[in-house]
């Protein structure tokens, strides 16, 4: 089996509970510092026990996603055979860290962050059960920056709850209120894995809440990316495409701003790039949105790869020399700037899909005025 769910939340713990619930040999590795070597040491060692009648031991491997394929292909042939019952611990997502040769094998379970309750709890057992903390008279009048702090991490809480502790000197009554916790621990470090699936999930929320125009949201999200030490050229990029995909000609000058502001994040950098980047989110979530543009290219290409390589209309093919002339090359073409209004009727797609149509201008008064446009201009051509 796999567990995967983010730090402190009892994922080795588990383990541990099972192998002592069902009396079986545990053996732990980390893949941080382990290889292919001690994962056969311990296979072997699975082997002899067998033979002299002792249960299947169970293997746990944290941090599994660290190792590589061949070192998780090193473990098939046991697992397959019940040599070992394997226990691995991720906090990334198995279904694109773990191979599906190994990932067949095994159930998936989700672990989720600890609850407000739950760590409640913790800190309760931990102030009356610890060796060291039962025997100091610790009152706590305020909870909340404690919890704010271990961000749903039961190891970060005890540590934290340890460290605000050792922090008084005297062993008569300690009081423990919001501004001492964070006067001790001094900042907050937001928990955000800059290659993990707590970077794809919040740039995921993130674009989601400008695409809905919800600047709050936006900026929240911002926030928790650039207090994780996210990277503003990074930020900005994924702004300067959703400029052009989710708003488009309902607001060109979006896709000004959110150059401007990859172009000003390169020379500026942070902290004082947070502004800009601030004031770029806003104005893209608070902007009118299209996605007609995006749509447009996206059946452009299906059509492409569905239709093959048409032939350019004879009268729109360049044609340099006289041969070319001769032989059809651009004759009967209407040079639009010859023509009232700067504009003439005639069909620029392949004869083999005229009339099809890509461009679908949105309802939002910018690209209205486009499809008042197209209408006037193609009279009925196309479906506007």
């Amino acid at each position: 089996m796999i567990f995967w769910g983010p730090p402190g939340v009892g994922k080795t713990t588990l383990a541990n509970i099972i192998a002592n619930y069902l009396k079986r040999p545990f053996y732990t590795l980390s893949a941080i510092n382990s290889g292919v070597k001690d994962v056969r040491e311990v296979i072997e060692k699975a082997k002899s026990q067998q033979f002299f009648g002792t249960n299947n031991p169970v293997l746990f491997i944290d941090e599994i996603h660290r190792f590589s394929k061949s070192q998780q292909d090193s473990l098939l042939g046991a697992v397959e055979k019940g040599t070992i019952t394997l226990i691995g611990a991720t906090t990334e997502n198995p279904s694109f860290e773990v191979i599906s040769a190994l990932l067949s094998r095994c159930q998936v379970y989700i672990l989720k962050e600890q609850t407000k309750d739950d760590l409640l709890k913790l800190i309760n057992i931990a102030l009356t059960q610890d060796e060291f903390l039962k025997k100091k008279k610790v009152v706590i009048k305020e909870y909340e920056s404690l919890l704010q702090l271990s961000g749903g991490d039961a190891r970060k809480l005890l540590n934290t709850l340890e460290i605000v502790i050792n922090s008084f000197s005297t062993n008569n009554k300690i009081e423990i209120t919001n501004d001492i916790v964070v006067n001790t621990v001094q900042q907050n470090l937001v928990r955000y894995d800059k290659t993990g699936d707590q970077h794809y999930d919040i740039i995921s929320a993130f674009i989601k809440s400008i695409r809905g125009s919800d600047p709050n949201g936006a900026v929240y999200w911002l926030a928790r990316m650039i207090e994780g030490g996210e990277d503003p050229k990074f930020l900005a990029r994924r702004m300067l495409i959703l400029a052009s995909e989710d708003i488009g000609n309902a607001n060109p000058t979006a896709l000004v701003i959110a150059n401007n502001c990859f172009q000003a994040v390169n020379v500026i950098g942070f902290p004082e790039s947070r502004i800009i980047l601030s004031q770029t989110a806003i104005y893209l979530a608070t902007s009118p949105k299209s996605n007609a543009s995006y749509m447009a290219i996206n059946m452009a290409q299906e059509l492409v790869k569905k239709t093959g390589n048409l032939p350019v209309p004879l009268h729109l093919r360049n044609a340099p020399t006289k041969l070319m002339k001769d032989i059809g090359y651009g004759s009967n073409y209407k040079y639009s700037h010859g023509y009232e209004g700067n504009f003439e009727a005639q069909e620029y797609l392949p004869d083999e899909i005229k009339g099809t149509t890509l461009f679908e201008p949105g309802n939002n008064t910018k690209e209205a005025s486009y499809r008042t446009f197209l209408k006037d201009k193609w009279k009925g051509k196309y479906n506007y």
